[in-house]
């Protein structure tokens, strides 16, 4: 439930105003858990529409998903939205995982299919009695109840799909079984945004559709993360950073560079806001969000 006296993410939303969020994972380790809540210390004056805790494959960090999400919510008063995948989990499951959202305070999720199981590029195989979709889940979620759910797009399609058109009905089903947003995944051309925009606002999408912003700090973890995801690191830029070679602040600086054109590029597009995956640091986004600011 929202606290009282703030509005909710369902209302701001439907507001219209510009919506800035940050991605955080659960972390393994107790140094990497006071990494996390440091740079989530570090962002919380930004003000965020709402900050989100990933869920990892198979419901590897469940507890801990609603461990810091809940945590979030009691302790800094920011909106806090929880993943949910479809991975290695029964409906009986899934539904399991959403009444314990509920106890624990989470009204927002987000509902995705989750990598298959055996890893990108293999095929897709639901277990039995499971969900094969990220519609069926959503679907699942407006069944149980009390949800703000927002859902995956996909700038240059989904890894699985060659067919941007189909990519765009498959978002407007997960509309339909009752998504009220989507955030995209990481990408560097604003162009392949605004296509995706274009192209499911024709199939009759109408949710906002924030974009994802990965700041470059790393050259070979993004690289690796293109390959993983199927988004494209762009030869032309791929060279501008191996150019600088192991010099890691000059990349992080280029970094903060390119995402900072990028995003002035989305917000001057019409873009409703910005969705940033902060691999929980702070020091990127904080940079990028002063230079926006300025």
């Amino acid at each position: 439930m929202p606290l009282p006296g703030r509005r909710g993410l369902a209302e701001r939303l439907a507001s219209g105003e510009p919506v800035f969020s940050f991605e955080f994972f659960p972390p393994k380790t107790d140094e990497g858990e006071r990494q996390l809540w440091s740079a989530i210390s570090d962002l919380a004056p930004l003000a965020p529409t709402f900050v989100s805790v990933t869920y990892g494959a198979g419901g590897s960090t469940r507890d801990r998903t609603v461990r810091i999400t809940s945590r979030i919510l009691l302790e800094t008063g920011m909106d806090a939205v929880a993943h949910l995948t479809c991975v290695g989990a029964t409906r009986a499951e899934l539904h399991e995982v959403l009444v314990r959202f509920q106890l624990a305070g989470i009204s927002n999720l987000l509902a995705l299919r989750g990598d298959p199981p055996g890893g990108p590029g293999t095929p897709w195989v639901p277990v039995p009695d499971g969900l094969g979709h990220a519609d069926e889940l959503v679907a699942l979620a407006r069944e149980v109840g009390g949800f703000t759910i927002g859902v995956a797009a996909f700038p240059e399609g989904h890894p699985e799909s060659e067919d941007l058109d189909a990519d765009a009905r498959v978002l407007l089903g997960k509309q339909q079984a009752g998504a009220s947003f989507a955030v995209t995944q990481f990408f560097f051309d604003a162009d392949d945004y605004a296509a995706l925009v274009a192209r499911a606002g024709e199939h009759g999408v109408t949710i906002p559709i924030l974009p994802g912003i990965m700041p470059v700090t790393d050259v070979r973890q993004i690289e690796r993360f293109a390959q993983l995801s199927g988004a494209a690191f762009p030869p032309a830029l791929a060279a501008r950073f191996r150019a600088i070679g192991d010099d890691r602040a000059a990349v992080v600086d280029l970094g903060i560079e390119v995402a900072t054109e990028l995003c002035e590029k989305l917000l001057a597009g019409g873009a409703p806001g910005l969705h940033f995956y902060t691999l929980n640091r702070s020091t990127a986004t904080r940079e990028i969000f002063r230079r926006l600011s300025g």
